[in-house]
């Protein structure tokens, strides 16, 4: 466990170098109760062009980081551990879009993309979304061009099931939400009946038929504050848990373990430390830097993605 110093630390550097920090919300107990906000990943770098400051310290993995430059360019964004990536991001590699899309340039795809996706993949979409906002931003797609949804398979599929829009999906899907299975959900389910069963749409189509509710995590916790449910159980990445614990107290929060991680947990997620997030705070590295022309390329959805949601 870090200790009072590594921690009174980090509150000095953040008001040396007018810092704010910002936490997803799969990250680690200690780092989200130091971060100024913690949410998911575009309602943290929105966050921060609304906070006067000069650095952002990133508690996440890369493309969210990217993300916090895309829409705050002035500002200097490091990520506390370089090496923090995601497996969904990794599944749809910038070249290999661009690839396909020129292999089928005669069908003109619409290219939707989650915004759990690289610099890269953002600057090649017509629009993004989020798992919270992917329903309402499909449902106003062209209707007379074809829909490229990627990276992520499960999200895209639940959300053409939700629409009735036709799509094809780009094959990625995130590693921890692909783990979970329907077998011990429902053996859950059965030691808990009177628990409702919260899932992420990244999970596999099975896993979401299990569901009493399907939404994004900052949703997960509107549902369980408003439900009147005493406990919950939880399909997605268990650093929500702690998050839930805090924000919608006197509930009990079931997280459930899944096969290739057991505890549901994301490896990249959890690299960012306490002794990271200071480190970054004093070399000023890990540091996110992105060429203009790309960050203008991907900016241009992102805030196609705010024009279509108001």
């Amino acid at each position: 466990m870090p200790t009072l110093d590594v921690r009174e630390e980090i509150l000095r550097l953040k008001k040396e170098r007018r810092a704010v920090i910002l936490a997803h919300s799969y990250q680690r107990p200690e780092i989200q109760d130091i971060a100024d906000f913690v949410g998911d990943s575009l309602a943290l770098a929105r966050a921060a062009q609304k906070t006067e400051c000069d650095v952002i310290a990133f508690c996440g993995v890369r493309f969210m980081a990217e993300t916090a430059l895309i829409l705050n360019p002035s500002k200097t964004v490091v990520l506390p551990d370089g090496d923090a990536a995601c497996s969904l991001e990794a599944s749809c590699p910038a070249d290999e879009l661009a690839a396909f899309l020129d292999a089928h340039r005669d069908e003109n795809y619409y290219v939707i993309a989650y915004v759990n996706c690289s610099v890269g993949v953002k600057a090649l979409a017509d629009v993004i979304v989020t798992s919270g906002n992917a329903r309402n931003i499909v449902a106003q797609a062209p209707a007379d061009r074809p829909v490229l949804f990627v990276p992520d398979r499960n999200l895209g599929a639940w959300t053409a099931r939700l629409t009735g829009r036709g799509m094809t999906l780009w094959q990625g899907a995130c590693h921890v939400h692909e783990a979970f299975e329907a077998a011990k959900i429902a053996e859950l389910r059965e030691r808990y009946p009177d628990a409702p069963v919260v899932v992420h749409p990244e999970c596999r189509e099975n896993v979401r038929l299990l569901a009493d509710c399907v939404c994004s995590t900052e949703k997960m916790i509107g549902y369980c504050r408003e439900s009147g449910a005493e406990r919950f159980i939880i399909v997605t990445e268990s650093g929500i848990l702690h998050r839930l614990r805090r924000l919608v107290p006197g509930r009990e929060f079931i997280g459930v373990p899944a096969e290739s991680c057991s505890c549901g947990e994301c490896r990249y997620m959890k690299l960012n430390t306490l002794e990271k997030l200071r480190d970054a705070l004093l070399t000023l590295s890990p540091r996110i830097e992105l060429p203009e022309e790309l960050r203008k390329r991907a900016e241009r959805p992102l805030l196609r993605m705010l024009e279509l949601s108001r």
